[in-house]
């Protein structure tokens, strides 16, 4: 089943930020920010390793795997919402991740 949705603001606001810090173009920061989101979810789902995608312009298509094609439909089920605006979201949960500032240490954790 392949999914197609547009990610938001709040996506490519979050791969704008990681791409600068690696001195990448806007287009292929977004492309891998999608990939490593679509691993996380996928990965969830079904244990894939590998996802199969494509980018153009805000437009993420992905190939779901049967695993992540059950769980959003039973999702859009429960929830009125359909398969690609599930999946919107949940990539979007996961723009932030693998950002530089996860390694900084907050000021008031302890010493090593």
């Amino acid at each position: 089943m392949t999914v197609a949705f547009t990610v938001g603001d709040r996506f490519v606001e979050a791969a704008e930020e990681w791409g600068d810090n690696r001195m990448m173009d806007r287009e292929d920061a977004v492309e891998t920010k999608a990939e490593q989101a679509l691993l996380e979810v996928e990965h969830l789902a079904s244990g894939a390793t590998d996802v199969s995608f494509e980018v153009e312009g805000r437009t993420v298509r992905h190939e779901a795997s049967d695993e992540l094609a059950a769980l959003l439909a039973e999702q859009a089920d429960e929830t009125g919402l359909d398969e690609s605006e599930l999946l919107r979201l949940h990539v979007d949960l996961f723009s932030g991740a693998f950002r530089e500032d996860d390694a900084v240490r907050p000021p008031n954790a302890p010493p090593d």
